[in-house]
């Protein structure tokens, strides 16, 4: 089903920079929790992501990556997933995080 361009301009997709990295034991899948700095407009936000295949905790500090924003909030057992950090999905379920290729400001718009 094809989106309208109206609905594809209501995602809010920004750029953010991951300041915090834990551990998930109670994800049903291997997750991460991540604390994530979307500049003065957004603020921190936090989610989960599937994304231990590809990522050691410490390579994710300071790293950019792209969201979604306006999601509403999903709880997922007793963390409250607060934004959707995009990526690329493999066969075997890996991800590979979407993200700009230069130091950006964090909050910037994705269009």
């Amino acid at each position: 089903m094809d989106l309208t361009w109206n609905e594809f301009e209501r995602t809010d997709m920004r750029v953010g920079t991951i300041l915090e990295v834990n551990d998930f034991p109670e994800a049903r899948k291997p997750a991460y929790q991540l604390t994530i700095d979307f500049g003065l407009e957004i603020g921190i936000r936090k989610s989960s992501a599937q994304i231990t295949k590809r990522y050691k905790k410490e390579d994710l500090i300071n790293r950019q990556i792209v969201a979604v924003v306006n999601f509403p909030r999903k709880q997922i057992g007793k963390f409250m997933s607060e934004c959707l950090v995009l990526g690329a999905v493999g066969e075997e379920g890996d991800v590979i995080l979407l993200a700009p290729d230069f130091k950006i400001e964090n909050g910037l718009r994705i269009g």
